[in-house]
This record gives C-alpha cells, sequence and structure tokens, in this order.
C-alpha cells in the first residue's frame, strides 16, 4: 500500500484546489499516526467526509459530529473532525473572497515543486510561513510539520531521493 502511494501519488503536483484541500485534511488526522492508518482509512473518510466537498463539510451539524465520532472507520479524534468542519469553512472563506486555494499554495513555491536535496527536514521556515497564513485564515491543524507533510504529498516539494524514478518530476 505505501508502494503503491508512493509510486502513484506520492509528490506528484496537486493543482486541484479540492484536492489539495483533502489531502491537507487528512494530514492533519494523520498527526501523531502512521501515514499508513490513514491510507487504510481513507476511503472510510471520504465517504464520511462526503466526498471531502468542503460545502458539504462545512454544513456538518453537531449531530453529523457525534455520528464522525461513532465511526470505527476513521480517526474518532473531536478535535480533529471539529477542525476538518472549521477548515471547509476556512477554505470556502478563501474562495468567496476571491482566494483560490491552488493559487495560494503554489504560490508560495514559485509555481514549480522545489527540488530538495540532501536530509529531508521535518519541517522549514516555508512550512512555518503557509502554516501561519493558513492559521491567519481560519484553518487548525496545520503546523509547520503536517504542512510541510502536505507539500511533499501535494508535490510543492520534491524530497524524492535522488535515484527514485520520480525524482524532478519523472
Amino acid at each position: 500500500m505505501l508502494s503503491a502511494y508512493h509510486d502513484d501519488e506520492w509528490g506528484v503536483p496537486e493543482r486541484d484546489s479540492r484536492a489539495l484541500w483533502e489531502k491537507l485534511m487528512l494530514d492533519g488526522f494523520q498527526a501523531g499516526l502512521s501515514w499508513l492508518t490513514i491510507l487504510r482509512k481513507r476511503e472510510a473518510f471520504r465517504e464520511a467526509f462526503d466526498g471531502f466537498v468542503p460545502e458539504k463539510v462545512a454544513a456538518f451539524s453537531e449531530q453529523k459530529i457525534e455520528q464522525l465520532m461513532g465511526n470505527a472507520g476513521i480517526i474518532r479524534s473531536r478535535a480533529k473532525i471539529v477542525a476538518a468542519v472549521g477548515n471547509a469553512k476556512a477554505y470556502l472563506a478563501m474562495r468567496e473572497n476571491g482566494e483560490d486555494f491552488s493559487a495560494f499554495a503554489w504560490g508560495f513555491v514559485g509555481e514549480e515543486p522545489i527540488r530538495n536535496a540532501g536530509p529531508v527536514p521535518a519541517k522549514t521556515a516555508l512550512s512555518e510561513e503557509i502554516s501561519k497564513a493558513l492559521k491567519n485564515r481560519g484553518f487548525k491543524f496545520v503546523g509547520p510539520v503536517i504542512v510541510y507533510a502536505w507539500m511533499q504529498a501535494c508535490g510543492l516539494v520534491d524530497d524524492h531521493a535522488a535515484g527514485c524514478f520520480r525524482r524532478a518530476g519523472k
């Protein structure tokens, strides 16, 4: 499962705003857990969160949150679930203010993936900057370590090893 994720998804530049938001939400749920746990639960998350359609998630009621708390197919952290609902509202507020989420994300890297060499960091000055910008827009569970993992997953940075077939957009 991890190999397929690496080979087919991780580090592939994602430009779709909704997909970028979904990946950021999943990275938030991953905090403190292994990514394999999230991959195993990803389809259950997509079902539970109505396909990660921000308009639908933003409308989740307290009753829906309680329902999610009983869903063994997902990570049942009230703080993370509530954050995802709030993050859907923040995403929609950005859009209503004329700020496209993809343009926001890719603007930090000059529209092209940053190609790193050497040891892979847990966070960078740039992930700290993006984290702060997201928090200023009302997002939660978007600390610099989570943001860096998201940047890697979405191809904003390329941390593939030098010999990897995925290195530098291969």
